[in-house]
């Protein structure tokens, strides 16, 4: 049986850089997927769908805004299927280089099914049914997280979607009934929208994106309703008919039932922990009542030798917060100095259109917390590169502690702010405070302008406002 320091069970963005980190300390190290290298994020998640976007994006210009950048084509013609087969391409090279990651650090992988057998042991059952055992010092679960689905609205890969099978479609639907409004389903909304699809967003809580600050939200429903956008929150679905050609959906909400129709339906109600068919009950490993497997600031379970990183802890269902995990999974087992996460002050980013960034406390938690607190917004319609660009929606917002200057949050919606979150992120690391911000100086005209610019905001010394 092959004998290593660590096997890491799962390939995806946390699992696999968990275990180039293991082989760079010199453990030796393998890793087990039973599907594909990259997990989910980079085959059929975070990585075509930039693809997609970014054709949606050059979509909606050609589309609706060719006037207004001079440009107007006769017969305008969208190959959707062709955009899917960028994406396929553009998933198809990250994931060879992940392949050539494991061969340049030494990881040997194994392809197939694990179940955990003991804290030191794991079978590996191939698509052939051929079994492998592999003895471990150390055992990393990295397996995770899978669509969430409620009764009434079963996935059956033609009308009723998940991202999946969504992302993999070569037609786009004429009509689509989109069920949350999470990150997959605003991105998915962007792209169907962009090709003239009619898009109908169902919400249960009381605003789109209800994760993110609740000005955010409103600035989102906004602009996405000037795209057509149909917008239904503080409404839930009853259940779902699946018909021969659409689906029927009964909706329910303080103004009563009704029923809505479309060619087909996204389900993006959130992801569930791949902890099933593992083994890990039966070695006593702590698992919440989520689902998700307990871990320390670690990444060690209640099972010595077993750690867990990723979506399937639950910590913060996001491919960078896994990968993070995984560096410090590594470095823990290894004994070897590292840090510990903060999950709060994660960056987290939506790439509708326009794009959320955001990360730390919200102006409200803030509040309710108990900071006095200073508030920095400035708006991109003021910022000479966004009207360059012409994109001039949405603003940032910055929080900070009146009392130390201290920064609590960031709040974005607008072009590429997803690229404005490091400068962020660090500052906050570092314990920077607005004030230092504002007073770095930043080139212009840059869209990170705005970032400056709210600092000067929130520290009473307006600029350009």
């Amino acid at each position: 049986m092959p004998d290593y320091d660590v096997v890491v069970i799962g390939a995806g963005p946390g699992g696999y850089v968990c275990a180039i980190r293991a082989a760079q300390l010199g453990l030796k190290t393998a890793i087990v997927d039973r599907e594909w290298l990259g997990g989910v994020c980079l085959n059929v998640g975070c990585i075509p769908s930039k693809s997609l976007l970014k054709n949606a994006e050059l979509a909606h210009i050609l589309r609706e805004r060719g006037d207004e950048f001079g440009i107007s084509v006769e017969g305008l013609e969208l190959d959707y299927g062709k955009a899917v087969e960028r994406s396929r391409e553009v998933s198809d090279r990250l994931v060879k280089g992940v392949g050539f990651l494991m061969k340049k650090n030494q990881i040997d992988v194994h392809m197939g099914e694990a179940v955990l057998r003991s804290a030191s042991s794991i079978s590996v059952t191939n698509s052939e049914g051929e079994e492998t055992e592999l003895e471990a010092k150390n055992i990393v679960v990295a397996t995770g997280a899978s669509p969430a689905s409620i009764p009434g609205l079963e996935v059956d890969g033609l009308r009723v979607l998940s991202y999946r099978e969504a992302i993999l479609q070569t037609e786009a639907p004429k009509s689509v009934l989109i069920v949350g409004s999470g990150a997959v389903g605003l991105e998915f909304a962007t792209v169907w929208n962009s090709y003239g699809v009619e898009v109908t967003i169902v919400e249960m809580l009381p605003r789109i994106a209800p994760l993110e600050d609740e000005d955010v939200s409103k600035e989102l429903a906004k602009e996405f309703r000037k795209r057509g956008i149909k917008i239904k929150v503080g409404t839930k679905v009853e259940g779902l008919e699946v018909l021969k050609t659409k689906v029927k959906a009964k909706v329910s909400s303080e103004s009563g039932e009704e029923v809505l129709e479309a060619e087909q339906a996204l389900v993006a109600i959130g992801f569930r922990p791949n902890t099933a068919g593992l083994g890990l009950e039966d070695l006593g490993i702590k698992i919440n009542e989520a689902g998700m497997i307990d871990i320390d600031e670690k990444m060690a379970t209640s099972v010595p030798g077993i750690w867990a990183i990723g979506d399937v802890t639950g910590k913060l269902q996001l491919a960078h917060v896994a990968t993070a995990m995984g560096i410090v999974c590594s470095e823990n087992i290894a004994g070897v100095d590292t840090i510990e996460l903060d999950y709060e002050m994660m960056p987290r980013a939506t790439y509708s259109h326009p794009q959320i960034a955001s990360f730390g406390m919200t102006e409200a938690q803030a509040e309710q917390r108990g900071y006095e607190v200073h508030v920095g917004r400035f708006p991109f319609l003021a910022n000479g590169k966004s009207l360059g660009m012409g994109e001039t929606a949405g603003w940032i917002k910055l929080i900070s502690d009146a009392r130390y200057g201290e920064i609590l949050g960031a709040h974005m919606i607008g072009p590429e702010v997803t690229e404005l979150l490091p400068e962020l992120t660090l500052a906050q690391n570092m314990e920077l405070t607005l004030a230092e911000i504002a007073r770095n100086v930043h080139a212009h005209p840059t869209l990170s302008e705005v970032i400056m610019e709210a600092a000067h905001v929130a520290e009473g010394q307006a600029i350009h406002i």
